[in-house]
C-alpha cells in the first residue's frame, strides 16, 4: 500500500455535497481506502478570481495505484460529477489534486508530484498539515496568515462519514 495526499475542491452548486460525492466516490474504489478527512475551509478564489468562494479539504488514503491510475480515477470523478475545463483555475463542480504519493517526486507530461504550486497556497498546505504528522508541512502552514491569504475554517469533519457545518 502507497500513502498519498489529496486536495479537493469546489466552488458550483452544492458545495458541500460536491465534496462529500468526491470522498464517496474515492473510497468507493476497491483500490483505495481514506484514511483521514481533514476539516473544511472556505477560501477566496486564487488565479481566477471573478468567482465564488470554494470549500477545500484534504484527504489522506492508502492506494496499490500507481500514481498516473490514481491520476486517472481522480479524473473520472472529476468528470461523473460534471467538472468542465472552461477557464483556467475557473470554476468547478468539483476537482481533485494528487499532491503527494509516498515520497516519490515524478514529473510526467501529465502529472507532477509533489504537486508544483502546493507550498504557494494556503487552501491547499492547511488543510493538508491539519492531517499530517509531517512537521515540515505544520511550519510551512504556519507561514500563510489565513486573513490575508482569504482562507477560514468552514465546518469540522466528525470521523463517522459525515461533515458538520459549524457557523450558524
Amino acid at each position: 500500500m502507497k500513502k498519498a495526499y489529496l486536495s479537493i475542491g469546489s466552488n458550483m452548486g452544492d458545495r458541500l455535497q460536491f465534496l462529500k460525492d468526491a470522498v464517496q466516490m474515492v473510497q468507493f474504489d476497491p483500490e483505495i481506502t481514506v484514511k483521514t478527512v481533514s476539516s473544511i475551509f472556505e477560501t477566496d478564489p486564487v488565479g481566477y478570481t471573478d468567482q465564488a468562494a470554494f470549500l477545500n479539504i484534504a484527504v489522506e488514503l492508502e492506494t496499490t495505484l500507481s500514481p498516473h491510475e490514481l491520476l486517472a480515477a481522480c479524473q473520472r470523478i472529476e468528470q461523473e460529477l460534471g467538472r468542465k475545463r472552461i477557464i483556467r483555475w475557473g470554476p468547478r463542480t468539483v476537482d481533485l489534486d494528487i499532491l503527494l504519493y509516498n515520497d516519490e517526486n515524478i514529473e510526467s507530461d501529465d502529472l507532477v508530484i509533489p504537486h508544483p504550486r502546493m507550498a504557494e497556497r494556503a487552501f491547499v498546505v492547511i488543510p493538508l498539515a491539519s492531517i499530517s504528522t509531517d512537521p515540515a508541512l505544520h511550519q510551512l502552514a504556519a507561514e500563510f496568515d489565513p486573513e490575508k491569504e482569504g482562507i477560514r475554517l468552514w465546518t469540522a469533519f466528525d470521523g463517522d462519514d459525515a461533515f458538520v457545518h459549524t457557523e450558524s
